[in-house]
């Protein structure tokens, strides 16, 4: 009897678990489509309950603060998307390549996952203090290129911060006036941004026009 009771115990624990990680995951995703709807600094904590579909009591259980919630749905969805670029570049050596191939990827997220593009131009330049997901993976790339001498340009925040505007207003051109921009507006920024990092015009366009790796289903 003892045994079966601890047993009952630990599963109930384990189901307990479960359903906390769903309230949690409810709220996060929540966060997000606020933020993609560019709400999530008017959403009350009432309004984003009612989106997860949950108590509003429930949650000060996961959160103490609608800045951490929106903090945290922000860092998980960047650092999702940062390691799948991540892998779709691996196998790259060049530095100058691998910030290229990650810009371009990142700017056809219009074509490719609109769910995603609106989240990014709802968090707008804000997502370069984000510490995890695509800004920190960026600026490493800059600086690498910079050590490799394939970037000329010096100031490594200047030209992240210079991508970061040039990526969101691929992203919001394309919702706005999609008749507007073709995914050969996306390249020719990309080359655009190697100019300026100080990459040779020609090899700048030849970079640009490497075939894309693949990338997995988001």
């Amino acid at each position: 009897m003892a045994q079966t009771a601890t047993t009952d115990k630990a599963s109930g624990a384990t189901r307990l678990d479960r359903r906390k990680a769903r309230t949690r995951q409810a709220l996060i995703d929540a966060a997000a489509e606020l933020i993609a709807q560019g709400r999530g600094e008017r959403a009350s904590i009432q309004e984003i309950t009612e989106a997860a579909d949950i108590g509003f009591g429930s949650f000060y259980n996961h959160f103490e603060s609608k800045d951490e919630l929106f903090r945290t749905a922000s860092e998980e969805v960047l650092e999702r998307w940062g390691r799948m670029i991540e892998r779709a570049c691996a196998g790259i050596e060049d530095a100058a390549t691998v910030f290229a191939t990650s810009f371009r990827i990142s700017g056809r997220l219009g074509w490719t996952h609109p769910d995603l593009a609106r989240f990014i131009t709802g968090a707008g330049l804000e997502l370069l203090d984000i510490p995890r997901g695509l800004a920190p993976r960026a600026l490493r790339d800059i600086k690498l290129g910079q050590a490799a001498g394939r970037f000329t340009f010096p100031h490594a925040g200047i030209a992240l911060s210079t991508s970061a505007g040039a990526l969101l207003g691929l992203l919001r051109v394309r919702q706005q006036h999609p008749e507007q921009i073709d995914e050969t507006a996306v390249d020719e920024t990309a080359e655009a941004m190697l100019r300026m990092f100080g990459v040779p015009a020609r090899e700048a366009r030849r970079i640009a026009a490497r075939k894309l790796p693949d990338i997995e289903d988001w």
